[in-house]
């Protein structure tokens, strides 16, 4: 998985050899916008150029763009799982938000994945 970014919107990104060029959708929203180029700088425009039309079509039809991510996560776990994350974010003097930040920034550091590999890149704006 390869990942861009550009104004807080992030892009799922692959190779098509079948149409021989980058292909990229905006991920985390459900409206549907997909990009492609022949080259990384020419994906990386068209991903700037589908945000930014993307942002001006919403302000003409006088609605909120999505966002992809707001920051807040709502989970439903095991009260015996809630309740061993709470006491251990306490021993540590941490409310159980700051010590599952801290968690689930471990676990993903611990992944060999793509997202490691290939940290997001950053479109200028």
């Amino acid at each position: 998985m390869n990942l861009m970014t550009y104004k807080d919107y992030m892009a799922l990104v692959e190779y098509s050899d079948e149409d021989q060029c980058f292909i990229g959708r905006i991920a985390g929203i459900s409206d549907v916008i997909g990009f492609h180029g022949d080259s990384v700088g020419g994906l990386r425009a068209a991903f700037a150029d589908a945000v930014d039309d993307y942002l001006e079509t919403c302000e003409k039809l006088g609605r909120a763009p999505q966002r992809a991510y707001s920051g807040e996560l709502r989970l439903q776990i095991d009260p015996s799982l809630h309740a061993t994350a709470a006491l251990l974010a306490e021993a540590e003097g941490k409310s159980l938000n700051a010590w599952a930040q801290e968690a689930l920034q471990k676990a993903i550091a611990s992944q060999a994945g793509a997202v490691q590999q290939n940290p997001p890149a950053s479109v200028a704006p």
